[in-house]
């Protein structure tokens, strides 16, 4: 499982989402995939008017959890719970 996240150069919005996502991504054990909307056409048209785009697995999927600002709710919704601290017993 990973996020993807569709974003553009200079773009104060997508700096934003991107500290986000990378964030729970790492909390959560997920990859995240970044992708600059700009270098393909086709991303382009279908999301470029609601960049930055957080997307549960890859574009093609078509699974949008969020535009614009990110959302916590749906994105913690919708990955795996962390994962558990490894403990001395796990260790050792």
């Amino acid at each position: 499982m990973h996020l993807t996240l569709l974003t553009r150069a200079a773009c104060p919005l997508c700096d934003r989402m991107r500290a986000e996502a990378q964030a729970i991504a790492q909390a959560r054990g997920v990859g995240l995939v970044e992708i600059d909307v700009d270098a393909d056409v086709a991303l382009a048209d279908e999301w470029g008017a609601y960049v930055p785009v957080l997307l549960l697995g890859d574009p093609a999927d078509n699974v949008e959890l969020c535009h614009y600002h990110y959302r916590h709710d749906k994105v913690a919704a919708a990955l795996p719970a962390a994962p558990a601290p490894a403990t001395a017993r796990d260790i050792g």
